[in-house]
């Protein structure tokens, strides 16, 4: 077997010669629609089409009564929040793994996150772990699935109906990702998705949430146009019903948003073939363990997470990187309550820690690094893989092959190390 590039051999796939095709996720019908906007005078959405013709038919695309357009992912969330509208002080579940953006919404809203252990087997959130950690403060339930990857939500489901608290879908890294024949986004009260540049479809930046109850509906209109009670003033030229922020969504997004829905399909059908070969592929290599699937669901592979066991996840990541397979080790690194300054050390609003010293709290909530062991034995071992859904059948076979060599490699190297010669006596 050659010798590993990281050590001078030759790279598995030479990408100054064969470069691995970049993500191009815009074309013709965009740029036809967005012109099409320009030429309205009009980027506003109120008084425009585009914004109203995107939530129409992205809520007909998920089988949804409504979707309310915003500004990026984590304002979808902060609309799900506002409409769940906690009290000071109330708690709110979530996941460990997970962008700064989950946690905003709830810090904004002036509640608390509280963090559910990672599933060792699907990487996210534990169902049992979830249950564990509901007090008569816990005001919903956060589910995040994680790379493209559906969480448990059979059990996710049960556990809120018995407890009565409303379950929100982080779907950021999910579009049209199917669990148990439904999408997610459907499954529980409320669904939100990002259209950040790298999401399945994109506006470069962008958001959408989704809901079939009428009255987080209207409350989720409202809060994305600061309360602004637009249909029915009641006194005066304006009625701002409670306070909200501004998250509207523009015509241009509107426009891209439009264009994308038409590919987004095809977009994770594609991500759906390449994750499966690539799976198929690794599947039995000593020391790694591929992509997990939850079962019942269908992987979309927004990334692809492959768990290392023989040696530390940054080596591989840099031996694999070496033979042309770009990779990165630890994805956030730290569970996001390490990670963040808001929650590790508290840094929230001027000098006042509030919500978590605030009068209305019951407990003392303390983010500490023994919290969520699974969580950290999963980020010390991960291995992130990008590809995109234009990667042929023959790029994957290639960071397939990459792959093999660098574990066989460091199989090997491992095995001379731990040899000890027989003794001459």
């Amino acid at each position: 077997m050659p010798a590993l590039a990281i050590d001078g051999g030759p790279p598995y796939r030479d990408t100054t010669l064969r470069p691995f095709p970049p993500r191009t996720p815009y074309g013709d019908r965009d740029i036809e629609l967005v012109t099409q906007a320009l030429r309205s005078q009009n980027l506003f959405r109120w008084g425009g089409t585009m914004v109203l013709e995107f939530e129409k038919r992205f809520a007909a695309l998920y089988g949804a009564h409504h979707a309310v357009g915003s500004t990026s992912g984590t304002a979808a969330l902060h609309l799900a929040v506002g409409a769940i509208d906690p009290n000071p002080g109330d708690e709110i579940i979530t996941a460990p793994i997970t962008d700064l953006g989950t946690i905003i919404p709830i810090l904004y809203q002036n509640a608390i996150p509280i963090f559910a252990d990672s599933d060792p087997r699907t990487y996210t959130i534990d169902p049992a772990d979830v249950e564990r950690q509901i007090t008569p403060r816990t005001k919903a339930i956060i589910a995040i699935h994680l790379f493209g990857n559906p969480c448990d939500m059979d059990a996710l489901v049960d556990i809120a109906r018995r407890h009565r608290i409303p379950l929100i879908e982080d779907c950021s890294q999910a579009h049209v990702t199917e669990y148990n024949g439904r999408l997610l986004g459907t499954i529980g009260e409320i669904g939100c998705f990002s259209f950040q540049q790298s999401k399945h479809m994109t506006t470069g930046d962008g958001g959408m949430t989704i809901t079939n109850d009428d009255a987080y509906a209207e409350r989720m209109r409202l809060f994305a146009d600061k309360g602004f009670n637009r249909q029915q003033p009641g006194s005066g030229p304006r009625a701002y019903r409670f306070l909200a922020p501004n998250y509207r969504m523009t015509e241009l997004h509107g426009a891209v948003g439009l264009a994308q829905l038409e590919k987004v399909q095809d977009v994770v059908g594609r991500r759906n073939a390449s994750g499966d070969r690539l799976t198929a592929q690794i599947r039995g290599i000593d020391g790694l363990i591929p992509a997990p699937v939850t079962p019942g669901g269908r992987h979309s592979y927004w990334l692809y997470p492959l768990r290392v066991t023989m040696t530390p996840a940054e080596r591989f990541a840099r031996a694999l990187s070496a033979e042309g397979v770009s990779a990165s080790a630890g994805y956030i690194g730290k569970p996001i309550f390490l990670c963040a300054g808001a929650l590790a050390e508290k840094r929230t609003y001027g000098t006042s820690r509030f919500p978590f010293d605030s009068p209305y709290t019951d407990r003392p909530v303390e983010y500490t690094d023994a919290m969520c062991p699974v969580t950290q034995d999963i980020l010390s071992q991960l291995v992130i893989l990008g590809f995109n859904e234009q990667y042929t059948p023959a790029d994957i076979d290639d960071m397939a092959g990459a792959i093999r060599k660098v574990a066989e490699g460091m199989i090997k190297e491992s095995r001379a190390a731990s040899y000890t010669p027989p003794s001459s006596a």
